[in-house]
């Protein structure tokens, strides 16, 4: 109502009308200069932090992803051992992440934040410290290296007059200290300092982003989340381009000649030194840190935040019971602890009655099923598909597949912000872009690589097609004559462009040379030539070279496109439920898709994966090492099925969810029109309070 004052309001008169009008001011999220601009943020501050948090710890994630088969080969274990290793950082995260994210909110953000970078540190220096306590990396080899640098040294030793039978040959003497590595598994290191980085890395995610939504302006929230999700994706660029460059360096450089190492970095038996980009992520996530012990716990309150209390917007209104908005800042009110944890379980329950969030969280679910286990194991098909090298391997996906998906991210949160997408056009976008991808995604099948020619595996000595797992197929009449074993993985390329398990198996008589420079001759197995052989598997594909390009074009094409709807998606997420409920919601879904994808999809994609394998290494004590060679067709078919299986099934749960959407939109819609005319009423009433409450009101109803 008006107020009329009969001559001059008195200096009591004014102090109790003037705070009573809401004055419209230009919304700020920080301190201003006296100058009326406003100077550096705390909001910018935090979002400059959180950025780096976020790279620091992508940086990490990705850098373990890109030393898994260098893990593999260093620790003789399967890729099922190594999906368990990779998957403890969900366990890790899986125990704390519930009450992080709930208790989180109440308390001191950033501080909460920055000890978790301080426990992501301590972790990844504990995955580095296996290699400090264990000895010299000893790989499979035929040659000795007291002898290799002299000539005529024979790689066929005596034998019987018959052919040795399957898994026959040399007694071999047992190894020192072998009875005592035996019973240290040193890969136990690296999976409980994986925990602890999952641990750490708990707060980063659900507190930062509900942080800056609850501080930032409605129309720039998408535009910042969409800012730090890009920063995120720009980690994995180093951490995969970190562990190109560790890899190519030998795992005991420094303390070994390196004229003795016989194997070059494309060999099945390589390790590079991973230990080293390990101490370098733990100290840039402990810069990470530091900004957040010096950044406050609330922020100044948008104005817009401040006049959307009193209109209840349409992107909550269909969330049960949930009658009008609450402020969102009244997360960070501080309450008893207890008070806190008795309202835990209601939350939750009133959390998980909302249709949308629960069908969305299903979908994410099997999406991230498909998408962590084919992000995991995707440097390594790359290695064993198209026969390259670790390092080549993560080169190619820093530089050109995680560019693509950074810049799909960005372009997602653009798209958000300049058409204004509402809740069901959000939803529309996610969902038209994953279709695209999936469908270009089938056009993997047809880029398939033949077998790697090695006689007694996958050609017969006869050179006849077919494959064998039996080690008895490795023994034949040429080489009848030495005393050699068929458990040992000790590549030679003959000169007939076929791969021979070993030197001896080859049939070979003398060598000369020494290291990777080392050449057999006298070789009766290899019918054409002079009968020679180099050191090391033959790489003779050209077809499989000529499609490579191709894979990785539309990798780069498929990546793009479906990251294009991971912004408009994740605004979904936080837009579809209570405000007040909004960090316990990212927590969650965190939390489920993480125990649910995070834990079990490297692990069971790295079982299957252990199926195709046609070859084991043999570790120094005796026992099953890692997979030297896969079958390429068989691994192919199983990688690339299961990965678009788990996303086929994805969308009808999709089509579900958007069905509930639009019929929840509608609702409100009708509700909306049905009381427009007492809302109407309210915003007159309230009119000298708030000019352009009407219209914002009207934005905030159909817009995210």
């Amino acid at each position: 109502m008006p107020v009329h004052f009969a001559g001059q309001p008195s200096p009591r008169a004014l102090k109790t009308f003037l705070p009573s009008m809401d004055v419209p001011s230009k919304p700020d999220n920080g301190p201003v200069r006296s100058g009326g601009r406003p100077c550096c943020s705390g909001l910018k501050m935090f979002l400059v932090a959180l950025s780096f948090a976020y790279f620091a710890k992508a940086l990490t994630g990705s850098y373990m992803k890109s030393t898994i088969t260098q893990l593999e080969r260093r620790f003789d274990i399967s890729s099922y051992l190594i999906g368990v290793i990779d998957g403890s950082f969900e366990i890790g995260n899986l125990l704390v992440i519930a009450f992080v994210s709930y208790f989180g909110a109440k308390l001191h953000r950033p501080k909460i934040i920055a000890m978790g970078c301080l426990l992501m540190a301590v972790g990844t220096f504990l995955i580095a410290l296996p290699h400090f306590l264990i000895g010299r990396y000893k790989f499979e080899t035929s040659v000795r290296p007291s002898v290799n640098s002299t000539n005529n040294l024979s790689p066929c030793p005596a034998s019987s007059h018959r052919a040795l039978s399957a898994g026959e040959g040399l007694v071999e003497e047992p190894i020192t200290g072998c009875e005592r590595e035996s019973r240290i598994s040193m890969w136990i290191y690296v999976l409980l300092g994986n925990v602890l980085r999952g641990i750490g890395e708990t707060p980063v995610q659900p507190l930062g982003i509900s942080y800056i939504d609850d501080y930032a302006l409605e129309e720039n929230a998408a535009f910042y989340i969409g800012c730090v999700q890009t920063i995120s994706v720009i980690g994995p660029v180093f951490g995969y381009l970190l562990g190109a460059v560790c890899a190519r360096i030998y795992v005991d450089v420094g303390f070994v000649n390196m004229d003795d190492i016989s194997i070059a970095p494309g060999d099945a038996r390589w390790v590079g030194a991973w230990w080293l980009g390990y101490l370098i992520a733990g100290f840039i996530i402990l810069l990470a840190a530091v900004p957040f012990w010096f950044l406050p716990k609330t922020l100044p309150v948008p104005v817009d935040k401040k006049k959307a209390e009193k209109v209840p917007p349409e992107c909550t209104s269909f969330i049960k019971d949930s009658p009008r908005l609450e402020p969102k800042w009244q997360a960070d009110e501080p309450n008893g602890f207890f008070e806190m944890a008795k309202d835990f379980l209601p939350t939750v329950k009133s959390l998980l009655g909302n249709p949308v969030y629960f069908l969305y969280l299903c979908v994410t679910i099997i999406q991230f099923n498909s998408l962590i286990g084919m992000v995991t194991y995707k440097p390594k098909y790359i290695e064993e598909h198209y026969g390259q090298s670790t390092s080549t391997a993560n080169f190619l996906m820093g530089t050109i597949n995680i560019p693509a998906v950074a810049l799909g991210m960005f372009s997602g949160g653009v798209v958000m912000k300049k058409f204004k997408l509402s809740v069901l056009g959000a939803a529309k976008f996610a969902l038209a872009t994953s279709l695209l991808g999936y469908f270009l995604s089938m056009f993997f099948f047809a880029m398939g690589c033949e077998n790697s020619k090695v006689a007694g595996i996958t050609v017969s000595y006869d050179r006849t097609e077919g494959l064998s797992e039996q080690e008895s197929v490795l023994f034949v009449t040429c080489n009848s004559d030495c005393q050699c074993s068929g458990r040992d993985w000790d590549p030679v390329c003959g000169e007939d462009g076929i791969t021979y398990v070993s030197a001896c198996l080859a049939g070979c008589h003398s060598s000369s040379g020494s290291g990777k420079n080392m050449v057999f001759d006298q070789c009766s197995c290899i019918a054409t030539g002079n009968q020679t052989a180099t050191a090391g598997h033959c790489h003779l594909r050209k077809d499989c070279d000529h499609i490579f390009p191709y894979f990785l074009a539309l990798s780069v094409i498929t990546s793009f496109i479906i990251s294009l709807g991971g912004t408009p998606g994740y605004m979904l997420l936080i837009r579809c439920i209570k405000p007040q409920l909004k960090s316990l919601a990212l927590g969650f879904h965190t939390l489920a898709t993480r125990t649910l994808a995070g834990i079990p999809a490297p692990i069971y994609f790295g079982a299957i994966i252990d199926t195709t394998c046609l070859k084991w290494g043999q570790k120094s004590c005796g026992g099953r090492g890692a997979c030297r060679i896969y079958d390429t067709t068989a691994y192919r078919l199983v990688y690339l099925g299961l990965t678009l299986g788990l996303r086929t099934v994805s969308f009808f749960l999709c089509a579900w969810g958007f069905v509930v959407l639009r019929r929840h939109v509608r609702r409100e819609e009708r509700t909306a029109l049905t009381n427009g005319g007492s809302a109407g009423a309210e915003l007159e009433a309230n009119a000298d309070q708030s000019p352009r409450a009407s219209e914002q009101n009207s934005e905030r109803e159909t817009r995210l």
